[in-house]
């Protein structure tokens, strides 16, 4: 299909390309290879196929871009502000790298409008896309092609697609047939280290073909075939790979098709030989009037149908309600009164099974909840009567089956957070949330409602060994900023742990579950008090003399020790602290009051790194030092000192 280059003409290319070195430059600091590379496929994208509103960029029913190759950021960046996003300005791009600025070395969530993901670790843009890509599907078959219907495009690169994570993503989003994800691949064969051979022998096309998708092979510097790949995989029932073959550093006279431009700024020698060789006769960041003025006008295009779009979801309530992600109002009445149930029968389970009785309640509340798990529902059980799950004939289900693909489901979670209209959980054993960690940090860079229920979570998991017991796990997710970590002891906290990370719109939250039946410790439920992160479960009777601080499961032996110690004529109080991060903000003087001046023993199944900050100046840590072994759960305990009369022996030392 042929276009009128009057309009598609390499200079609105070259704006690009020039926008994107310079900033580079100016910066001393950047990747322009690739955005010099790709500047023909962004520009065909964003001028005549992308359905955007610069004017509202949160439109729901937008185009999602998801820039996998994040390291060319100055790409997008570029193409935002010729586009005319309100929120971004040439001072911006000038500014590019620089501390305070917008426009930040790989494209940051929520820092600019039109970036629709953090990007940067490869393979994780690319993964979220599918997230986004099922997220449309699902909301498309619950409310139709008028109200949600639009494509997921991602630009990737050789990095993205070498990342273990990638092929998890192209197997499930094959699957699915997710046929609204345009991915156009950047094959300049190139990576930092040298030419892509020197490392890969993979055939991608056939790769992609293998897994379900319908493959396009283009010149990536030519306008004519970059239009009709779109126009084709736009046609298309499954997932389109559009094979873009391109030169890095497209333009730049000595350096384009070598590594020498991939992550370094061109050199003002040879920045200057570009503008010669493009005919680019204008100083450093100017963009002539009638090719930003043909930017502008092309990101009008879309102006009716997004009237249109506002005209059809007014006064759709539900509609609204689900894109906003606010939750029913009552939502967790059901919720309460399990919690005093679990009270007023004193229920005994694990806290794997306290939160699939809290999912029973949530579920069917809650339209947005999207649950999950890879490949152990059974024993994670995140799966609860009625729920449906997602196929690729059926989108409108509130389950996925991930496979054994943990790398994938967190980001796709991400994505479907990104998206909108899903709040996601899923779930694994405590000890492969290894795997999940670089999607686990994007969730609380990008500050998501994302929900990770990691199961198995001491060495209460037993027989299993140490490479399931996660020693080092609590400590390291505490460690992280912008998440909750919790580690519920009982019933009623978990409940609790469940009503904090649905309504904490901006971190996810990842929790903590037993293998093991565990007691309901707690005596009332009128009060959230995992809310405050910390709190005194079991008081002292009179003047303490002594403070046992405890977690999870250890909860409940510090309680029988309090016991134990009270015969004795020794009083304790002690404190759960199912998070760490909630009690850190906590008033200090209530922090005092829960922690007081006795001294202080500490209790946890697990690395003691990070508990000596609430030990005070007496005290001890009983924790765990090393990884763990293979038995059975009560005799792995007494091994590793976690007892009833270890701790009371602990007490006795300092009382």
């Amino acid at each position: 299909m042929k276009y009128d280059h009057s309009l598609f003409n390499s200079q609105m290319a070259d704006a690009i390309r020039f926008l994107s070195a310079d900033a580079i430059e100016q910066s001393k600091s950047g990747h322009p290879g690739m955005p010099l590379g790709m500047a023909d496929v962004a520009t065909v994208l964003f001028t005549k196929f992308i359905k955007i509103n610069p004017q509202n960029p949160q439109w729901f029913d937008r185009d999602r871009f998801v820039l996998s190759a994040g390291h060319g950021s100055a790409l997008l960046y570029s193409v935002l502000y010729l586009l005319g996003y309100p929120d971004i300005n040439i001072e911006d791009i000038k500014n590019f790298r620089q501390i305070g600025s917008k426009t930040a070395g790989h494209p940051e969530y929520g820092h600019l409008s039109g970036v629709d993901m953090t990007t940067g670790p490869l393979g994780q843009g690319i993964t979220s896309a599918v997230g986004m890509a099922l997220a449309e599907r699902k909301l498309n078959a619950q409310f139709g092609d008028s109200l949600c219907n639009h494509y997921t495009y991602v630009i990737a690169g050789d990095g993205c697609l070498m990342e273990g994570i990638s092929e998890e993503a192209i197997s499930l989003a094959g699957h699915w047939k997710l046929n609204k994800l345009i991915v156009f691949w950047d094959d300049n064969n190139i990576t930092i280290d040298g030419t892509v051979d020197k490392a890969s022998s993979v055939n991608q096309k056939k790769r992609f073909e293998a897994s379900g998708w319908n493959v396009i092979e283009i010149n990536g510097q030519n306008h004519d075939e970059i239009a009709a790949a779109i126009i084709s995989a736009q046609k298309s029932d499954k997932p389109n790979l559009i094979a873009c073959k391109t030169t890095i550093g497209f333009g730049a006279p000595t350096k384009c098709g070598t590594s020498s431009c991939h992550g370094s700024p061109l050199g003002a020698e040879e920045l200057e030989a570009m503008r010669r060789q493009c005919n680019w006769n204008y100083a450093p960041f100017e963009v002539p009037s009638e090719i930003l003025s043909a930017w502008r006008e092309s990101a009008k295009r879309c102006t009716n149908e997004y009237k249109l779009w506002q005209e059809k979801s007014a006064g759709k309530s539900e509609f609204e309600n689900i894109i906003s992600n606010n939750l029913p109002q009552d939502w967790d009445k059901d919720l309460n009164a399990l919690k005093q149930q679990a009270i007023n029968e004193q229920i005994n389970v694990a806290t794997r099974k306290a939160s699939q009785m809290c999912l029973e309640k949530i579920v069917p509340e809650i339209p947005q909840i999207v649950g999950g798990s890879a490949d152990l529902a059974a024993s994670n059980l995140t799966f609860v009567k009625g729920m449906k799950t997602i196929t690729a004939d059926e989108y409108n289900g509130n389950n996925v089956m991930y496979g054994i693909r943990e790398h994938a489901m967190a980001a796709i979670m991400n994505g479907m957070a990104l998206h909108g209209g899903v709040i996601p959980y899923g779930g694994t054993f405590f000890v492969f949330s290894d795997y999940m960690r670089p999607s686990i940090r994007l969730s609380a860079l990008m500050g998501l409602r994302v929900i990770y229920v990691l199961t198995h979570d001491s060495i209460g998991v037993g027989e299993d060994g140490p490479t399931h017991q996660p020693i080092e796990h609590l400590a390291s997710y505490r460690a992280m900023p912008n998440i909750l970590m919790f580690r519920p002891c009982d019933v009623v906290e978990t409940a609790e742990a469940w009503q904090l990370a649905l309504t904490n719109k901006n971190k996810p939250s990842l929790l903590a579950l037993s293998r093991q039946n565990l007691p309901t410790l707690r005596k009332s439920c009128s009060e959230n008090l995992t809310a405050k992160g910390g709190y005194i479960i079991s008081d002292s009777n009179t003047n303490r003399q002594a403070t046992i601080i405890a977690t999870g499961s250890e909860v409940s032996l510090a309680v029988e020790a309090q016991k134990n110690l009270r015969k004795q004529g020794i009083e304790t109080a002690v404190v759960s602290m199912p998070c760490t991060e909630l009690f850190d903000v906590q008033p200090s003087d209530y922090r005092q009051q829960v922690l007081g001046n006795a001294p202080r023993i500490i209790v946890e199944a697990a690395s003691p790194f990070g508990w000596d900050k609430y030990l005070g100046s007496t005290g001890e840590i009983i924790g765990i030092n090393s990884f763990g072994a293979s038995g059975p759960a009560g005799e792995l305990y007494a091994k590793f000192g976690l007892t009833p009369d270890a701790i009371v022996a602990t007490v006795k030392k300092y009382c």
